[in-house]
């Protein structure tokens, strides 16, 4: 079902700061930034490398204001990691499939992503206590 690691999410106060940290401490290139309001949300991709499945990336999320996910996830934990999302190749056919096997999802349908994705969500208590998103990258069609 997974294709690849496609990126990890990262809570951030400062999307500008932290950008100039992963730019300059570790080589990356940013491939695009964002504001998702549905998401409450400021971000960030930083292009790591590609894999045989495509691109790999850090995201960085900077919350909109303290009541919304990330602004709550920062409060409670700080900055850090957030979430992990794999690269699938029809997120509608893998929410459905994990959905049959009992696992909790956040999200019943695929909704906008970051760079033209389409994304989910597991819930963390279905999985191992991980926030887990599911990406079927932009201008990749499901198998028919």
């Amino acid at each position: 079902m997974f294709t690849r690691i496609d990126h990890v999410g990262i809570a951030v106060r400062d999307l500008d700061a932290a950008v100039d940290l992963y730019t300059s401490l570790f080589g990356l290139t940013v491939a695009g930034r964002e504001t998702n309001e549905a998401q409450g949300v400021r971000e960030a991709m930083l292009y790591v490398a590609d894999s045989p499945g495509g691109a790999s990336y850090v995201q960085l999320l900077e919350p909109l204001g303290p009541d919304t996910p990330v602004g709550r996830f920062l409060e409670t934990r700080g900055e850090g990691v957030h979430h992990i999302g794999y690269g699938v190749d029809d997120v509608a056919a893998a929410l459905a499939s994990l959905a049959d096997q009992g696992v909790r999802l956040v999200d019943e349908r695929p909704r906008h992503g970051s760079l033209g994705a389409a994304i989910a969500f597991l819930h963390p208590k279905s999985v191992g206590g991980v926030l887990t998103e599911l990406v079927q990258a932009a201008g990749v069609s499901p198998a028919p």
